[in-house]
């Protein structure tokens, strides 16, 4: 140990979940350390040996207001941030009769807990910790000559330290401090996230702010300062590709949405089947109540389908493109049935994810395909908010969700040929709708509120439409399934020439937002060939 080794010689102890600290009793009594302690955690370290002394024989002071103030008082503050290598502060304790602390170790109020679990306001402000932030951040900042412990993963350390005599290091002290620090600063953003919800800003504010900004916006989905906190949940094989390192982290105050999905069955989940098996899941509901499969693959479908039901909606969402559906995810937003699942069997698929299975269903994909991760998420996406990460900062966006004016039907304008029928309008709806979950430039063909054909990705819009007429016509064991189909566009063709490769494969109707300077030069190629044609005003870019 270097000479920056300071021992243990007293311990302020004061934590609200007790597991664990058996063995740090069992070292105090050992080593003979001096334990200051507060309440409930003085009581259960008394009954495990302990000769501890009560926080308010050093205050001075009782317990008061139902517990709020225990710890808030200069005897214990001025004992943890004395840095003792300073002679003056070593000199103030002296003046005063203040006994400085070697170790701290605190744990806080379970606020999230007392969130998840649906307490009403009084009770959840109640769980939020004062004195507790107060002495972790305290010993943190004094890690010179205070080590800090917050997590219970260190007990086991601090005990050997206690009872060897040796203590820690400067280097093992800061780096205690610094996870004590990350410990707080997670812990007040949880409170923030929960308050931004709770105490939203209220209209008299609102309205002082709306001459100042010129771009009103939602402060609850973009705050002035993004302090949201996740946990560590799972450690992940890698990331997207084998040198990557990855894992998943979860929203404390959430234990709802897809990241929550319980697995039945099948290996562990990687990165990609996340990205994967999210993206499946959020464009199922894109059509909800309506029965809906979707198969995905590299964050894009292959094949999306409406059904009487679930395992109809799987045998056409699947037609559409089998050879990219090998290895891909499956996403229903119905329970699988036993039919299902029996169309699933003969199809190498990485994941499945739905509300529910049927126990017949669930037996059979867990015997006959054991490797397939079966994931079930008990409810809908909710997400109102996206986040990207790009370098140096976070881009923040509202969801993308099928409510625009120009998501409906009703809305759209007629620019090309007849209107079409109540058949045609359900599948153009459908390819609207699908064209969603489809990454830019997207064109989608659609029929009997099928795809048929997917072009995505792509870098123009007519290498999309190419390749969704293509998609269509070469995976159909010869039939031509653009003919007397329906298009849809996530946004307006820039030029004639894409809109004609459409119309040239025989599609019979396009939905597409318009907005291009050429658009009468693309309503005008529609209306030569007597194809319906609307336009929406709204768009669906997917990057």
């Amino acid at each position: 140990m270097s000479s920056t080794t300071r021992p243990i010689k007293r311990a302020l102890v004061s934590v609200f979940h007790k597991e664990g600290i058996e063995v740090l009793a069992q070292a105090f009594v050992s080593a003979g350390t001096e334990v200051v302690s507060t309440g409930s955690t003085a009581k259960k370290l008394a009954e495990l040996g302990v000769n501890v002394t009560p926080v308010e024989q050093v205050t001075g002071f009782p317990e008061c207001l139902d517990g709020r103030v225990k710890t808030l008082d200069p005897h214990i503050h001025a004992g943890i941030l004395a840095d003792m290598t300073n002679p003056d502060h070593a000199e103030q304790l002296e003046k005063f009769g203040i006994k400085p602390f070697d170790l701290v170790v605190v744990n806080l109020y379970p606020f999230a807990d007392t969130v998840r679990s649906g307490a009403n306001e009084a009770d959840t402000i109640e769980k939020i910790d004062i004195g507790g932030p107060s002495m972790v951040r305290g010993a943190a900042k004094n890690s010179a000559t205070v080590a800090i412990v917050t997590d219970p993963a260190d007990y086991a350390l601090v005990a050997e330290r206690v009872e060897n005599g040796n203590g820690f290091t400067l280097e093992e002290r800061r780096y205690l401090a610094a996870k004590a620090f990350a410990h707080t600063a997670a812990y007040d953003a949880t409170i923030i996230e929960w308050a931004r919800k709770q105490w939203p800003k209220p209209e008299s504010f609102a309205l002082a702010s709306e001459t100042q900004d010129e771009t009103p916006i939602d402060e609850q989905l973009f705050p002035p300062t993004f302090t949201e906190t996740w946990d560590r949940t799972h450690v992940l094989r890698y990331g997207e590709n084998p040198y990557q390192q990855a894992a998943l982290y979860l929203d404390p105050l959430n234990q709802h949405g897809f990241a929550h999905a319980e697995q039945l069955g099948g290996k562990p989940m990687s990165y990609n089947n996340y990205v994967d098996a999210d993206a499946a899941w959020r464009a199922v509901w894109d059509f909800a109540p309506s029965i809906a499969v979707a198969v995905v693959k590299h964050n894009n479908p292959c094949g999306l389908a409406l059904g009487a039901t679930v395992a109809e909606a799987h045998k056409k969402a699947h037609a559409c493109d089998p050879m990219s559906a090998y290895g891909g995810v499956i996403a229903a937003n119905s329970t699988v049935t036993l039919e299902m699942a029996e169309g699933v069997r003969p199809i190498f698929t990485e994941v499945i994810v739905a509300p529910d299975y049927e126990p017949a269903a669930l037996e059979l994909l867990r015997t006959k395909k054991k490797n397939l991760r079966i994931l079930k998420v008990s409810e809908p996406p909710r997400a109102k908010r996206q986040i990207r990460q790009i370098d140096g900062g976070l881009l923040v966006q509202s969801t993308d969700l099928i409510n625009a004016v120009g998501d409906d039907p009703n809305a759209w304008k007629l620019v090309s040929g007849e209107p079409a029928d109540d058949k045609t309008i359900q599948d153009l709806v459908f390819a609207w709708r699908a064209i969603r979950c489809v990454k830019s430039n997207a064109i989608l063909v659609a029929h009997d509120q099928a795809t048929v054909g997917i072009g995505m990705g792509q870098v123009n819009r007519v290498d999309s439409c190419n390749l969704a007429v293509e998609r269509a016509n070469t995976l159909a064991d010869g039939a031509n399934r653009t003919k007397g189909s329906v298009a849809a566009s996530d946004a307006f063709f820039p030029f004639a020439d894409g809109a004609e490769i459409l119309i040239n494969a025989g599609v019979r109707a396009i939905v597409q937002p318009g907005g291009s300077i050429r658009d009468e030069e693309v309503f005008e190629a529609a209306r030569k060939a007597n194809v319906t044609m609307y336009v929406t005003g709204t768009r669906h870019f997917f990057h």
